[in-house]
């Protein structure tokens, strides 16, 4: 049914002209449901370790072993995503999280041992699924329309992220945290099924090449590499911990809604930015961009403390969905032409993960300091005035692309 909607809708835009429509729609169907099954669950993730008794310095250093274990292995990734192609990766990388997310559902009954097995195949099943993805999309977008393309996936991925939380919420309100993460283990089967289904795999028995990459090039999106992935975790896992462990402390099972229905609010701003973005982006305009909303998302990082309640939350999340929508078209679209004029596209998206990863691990690093020396509450407060210096870096980019 997805994959039908989503090649109705490709043939009524026309976006696409090196990919024909059923393979776009292969593609996003199963990125669709992808991220469907992990907001379901994995935005709550640290949250679930959190209730199941885990202190946040063992969070904190989980997710610090976590990205750093998968900076090396994004580059495992890249070369399986070489040989193999990028959807088969993207087959595999599905496959991969449907145990992993099994796992985390037993943390009550098995513990530590439970909760390395889930990290070891989420991390590698993230690495193989990121690159993969973005060397797909890469070949088949439209380079004379690529903020359009952008502005459409962000619609869609935003569309399925609004819902999930709260599908998520409600069924840890109904059922149990364990059965949420078992049902989002089951949508990642579902997910793979349009791929399994897919007789095309892309050039595959390719090698990553660093010898002759254009490193002069790339080092300036690298740079700014390490500020996005010290806004992932930022907004991702120490803001639900700080909301969890600062603001709602005394929810327990409602926790899992309240986080839920307070993040799907910022859909609609999303939806509504997105194509405006998209054309700004087209038009050449994807640097100022870029730089502004670098700014704001520091400014949103620098507010992130004072929030004390349910409505300074949704400000915080909308605002956040603005200036992350205008971070996100606008870099992502100079990361593809840089991609492609690196001639080394394979091995430039996985330096990106690295890099990515390493940022991630920064963040990590940083917030367990503050926590050890500032305590729970004042070192997540305190983390948040050092994520809006870091993450100034992603407006530090200066793609060729914008300087035309």
């Amino acid at each position: 049914m997805i994959q039908s909607f989503v090649t109705r809708l490709f043939e009524y835009r026309h976006f696409w002209r090196y990919a024909t429509f059923a393979e776009i729609a292969e593609l996003y169907a199963s990125r669709t449901l992808r991220i469907v099954g992990m907001n379901i669950a994995s935005g709550f993730a640290s949250v679930y370790l959190y209730q199941s008794g885990y202190s946040l310095i063992f969070i904190l250093s989980f997710w610090l072993i976590y990205f750093t274990a998968k900076i090396g292995l994004s580059f495992i990734a890249g070369k399986l995503t070489a040989s193999q192609g990028p959807k088969r990766g993207v087959f595999v990388s599905n496959l991969l999280y449907i145990p992993a997310m099994t796992m985390l559902g037993f943390v009550p009954i098995l513990g530590l041992p439970a909760i390395i097995i889930w990290g070891a195949l989420m991390a590698l099943s993230e690495c193989l699924y990121q690159i993969s993805y973005y060397v797909d999309f890469s070949k088949l977008r439209n380079p004379d329309h690529s903020g359009k393309e952008l502005g459409f996936m962000n619609v869609l991925e935003k569309v399925a992220i609004g819902m999930s939380p709260i599908v998520g919420g409600i069924i840890a309100l109904l059922f149990s945290a364990q059965v949420l993460m078992w049902v989002a283990a089951g949508i990642f089967l579902v997910a793979a099924i349009p791929l399994f289904l897919s007789s095309k795999t892309g050039r595959v028995h390719q090698k990553l090449a660093f010898r002759g990459f254009p490193y002069r090039l790339a080092f300036r999106s690298f740079i700014s590499q390490i500020g996005v992935g010290f806004d992932i975790v930022t907004t991702g896992h120490v803001w639900n911990l700080f909301i969890a462990i600062v603001i709602f402390s005394n929810l327990t099972h409602e926790l899992y809604l309240t986080i839920g229905s307070l993040s799907s609010v910022t859909i609609l701003a999303a939806i509504a930015i997105s194509h405006a973005y998209g054309r700004l982006v087209d038009r050449r305009r994807g640097g100022e961009l870029l730089r502004f909303s670098a700014v704001a998302n520091a400014f949103v990082h620098a507010s992130r403390p004072f929030a004390s309640g349910a409505m300074p939350i949704v400000v915080t999340n909308v605002a956040n969905e603005v200036a992350t929508t205008g971070i996100t078209m606008s870099y992502m679209r100079g990361l593809f032409d840089t991609a492609d004029l690196s001639g080394h596209r394979v091995t430039y998206l996985t330096f990106i993960e690295a890099i990515a990863n390493f940022g991630s691990a920064i963040a990590c690093l940083v917030c367990l300091v503050c926590a050890l020396i500032l305590g729970d509450n004042d070192g997540l407060r305190s983390f948040f005035y050092v994520a809006a210096g870091f993450v100034l870096l992603v407006g530090t980019a200066h793609f060729r692309l914008y300087r035309k």
